[in-house]
């Protein structure tokens, strides 16, 4: 995992300059964020952050962390990890309370899982992150915010094995790309909605990228973010950017729990700042 203050690698493909506008056609064109996400708070949609923890008590998070667990390296398991419960998460660094403090201003009402699976140094091993996502798979989660990623090819299957994993039991995964232009798991898995950041500050101007490997553009540069002993910082990363998707994401499951990650997906492109269609009205606007 690598957080940086420089510009991220791929946040170029998100530039004015790089943009392209789309246009939905047909019954898609007739998505609208009103249909997508008006009136959602992201009520009874459980969203699981693995990353450093979650400073519970935070206020930027509202109370709403409901519990959590602490991945440990452990070789003598078969996993090579063992899970401990933590039902009073803590946050060992404060980047995991940056992104549940993003994905709770946009839906307060989702309630939050702490999975810890880095230290002190923001550092973890990749099995540790391996466990924490099969732990967020297996427990019940309808959204998983990864603002981390190894670029190590050795667990390219384990990952896109969880990644599968995840998509068949209708859970949404939204992922963090590597700040630098490298290789990263598990963003670049179809599976998965791959995010890398731009200087908006409007948390609901996020744009689709029809180059991939990156999918979706969302504010990560420059972006005051909640970190730990109930304070704040300014910091970029495209780590910040997934939480504005993970969010949008968690609202669309709490109006439309019966969408699969598939049409989530399809839904968040329909809605993308630089696509336009026969329902949309203002590029960029909220309609929330």
């Amino acid at each position: 995992m690598i957080m940086s203050d420089l510009r991220p690698a791929w946040s170029s493909q998100f530039t004015a300059d790089a943009l392209r506008e789309l246009r939905a056609v047909g019954p898609l064109g007739e998505i609208t964020r009103a249909w997508a996400w008006g009136g959602s708070a992201g009520a009874g949609v459980r969203v699981a952050i693995v990353d450093s923890g979650i400073e519970a008590d935070h206020p930027a998070v509202g109370g709403r962390v409901r519990g959590g667990v602490i991945v440990e390296y452990d070789g003598r398991t078969k996993t090579g990890v063992r899970i401990v419960d933590d039902p009073r998460p803590r946050d060992l660094f404060g980047h995991g309370t940056a992104c549940a403090g993003i994905i709770h201003a946009l839906a307060p009402a989702a309630e939050f899982y702490s999975v810890r699976v880095l230290g002190k140094t923001l550092s973890g091993k990749a099995l540790q992150f391996a466990g924490g996502l099969r732990w967020a798979i297996e427990n019940g989660m309808s959204v998983v915010n990864l603002s981390l990623s190894t670029s190590k090819q050795e667990y390219y299957g384990l990952f896109h094995e969880l990644a599968d994993d995840a998509y068949f039991q209708n859970v949404v995964l939204v992922s963090a790309v590597n700040n630098l232009p490298a290789p990263s798991y598990p963003s670049l898995y179809a599976a998965v909605i791959s995010v890398a950041a731009h200087e908006s500050k409007d948390p609901f101007t996020f744009y689709y990228n029809p180059a991939p490997p990156v999918e979706f553009g969302a504010p990560g540069i420059d972006v005051d973010v909640a970190w730990l002993d109930g304070g704040y910082v300014t910091s970029t990363g495209n780590s910040f950017a997934a939480p504005h998707i993970a969010g949008i994401v968690a609202l669309i499951r709490g109006k439309h729990p019966e969408l699969t990650p598939f049409q989530i997906k399809t839904v968040l492109w329909a809605c993308a700042s630089n696509v336009t269609g026969d329902g949309w009205r203002v590029a960029g606007t909220s309609d929330a």
